[in-house]
């Protein structure tokens, strides 16, 4: 049973600089020596957490998509953060999961903060994506998807759920709360990439990127400094911990109708 090494990058960054956010994240991959299977940098990674879509948005073929897969190529590593992209003339919350070999699938954000507005600008996801890497199936989440427990309700179709944030700290007490709840009521890990730093619109942001165990235990966490989080899942202790607390048998059937 294969663990999975996952590096979880904490970062600053810059306001809607494209060329400086991928140069700032490359610096940081720099520095990695250790031999991983999945990086993680956190939601809109290139731009922060901009309304801007008509100015910032890139194309499925524009330079920060080739900037990732020519990282998961030359780190060996899957990659995987969110960037704004704009197709068939809407924009989205893209969050991409790019592998060694080039390829990729994406995810768009299912739940558009609106107190930012988020959901004028931006169009909705309506698909659950599950990805595979090695033995482990991998839900992907963006930020504001956490408030919502159907949206990641775990049928034992995956092992991790991953969510990729630009979470301020005057929330944060939710987002520790939340990736503990969303972890402990589906029996799964939760990785939890968030960002430091500030932005114009005078929002702090202080981390608390982490990784939780299937169990709710708290088992990293970056608080207040950028900072990469390096740790290895074991998945024969997900599965030992869900036979011998078979939860999941006793849960409730519902189906999820989509909104407009």
């Amino acid at each position: 049973m294969e663990n999975l090494r996952i590096a979880i990058v904490q970062s600053k960054l810059h306001w809607e600089n494209r060329d400086q956010n991928l140069a700032h994240f490359e610096s940081h991959l720099l520095g990695i020596q250790e031999d991983l299977d999945l990086i993680i940098l956190p939601e809109m990674f290139t731009t922060g957490f901009s309304m801007n879509a008509e100015s910032q948005a890139e194309s499925m073929d524009g330079d920060s998509l080739l900037w990732m897969k020519k990282v998961a190529k030359w780190k060996k590593a899957c990659l995987t953060g969110s960037l704004i992209i704009q197709e068939d003339n809407q924009y989205y919350n893209r969050m991409f999961f790019v592998y060694p070999d080039e390829s990729f699938k994406y995810y768009d954000k299912r739940h558009l903060f609106r107190l930012a507005n988020e959901h004028e600008v931006y169009t909705p996801g309506s698909t659950k994506v599950i990805v595979q890497l090695k033995n482990w199936d991998i839900n992907l989440n963006v930020c504001y998807d956490l408030r919502f427990p159907v949206w990641a309700r775990n049928t034992q179709d995956y092992d991790v759920l991953l969510n990729v944030a630009n979470w301020p700290k005057q929330r944060i007490d939710a987002w520790d709360t939340l990736i503990k709840a969303r972890a402990i009521e589906n029996q799964a890990y939760v990785l939890a990439c968030n960002r430091v730093g500030e932005d114009p619109k005078t929002n702090v942001y202080d981390g608390h990127s982490s990784v939780v165990d299937y169990a709710g235990k708290l088992l990293a966490q970056s608080i207040g400094e950028e900072e990469i989080i390096f740790y290895t899942l074991n998945k024969q202790d997900l599965l030992d911990f869900r036979n011998k607390l078979p939860f999941h048998r006793d849960q409730d059937s519902f189906e999820i109708i989509h909104s407009a």
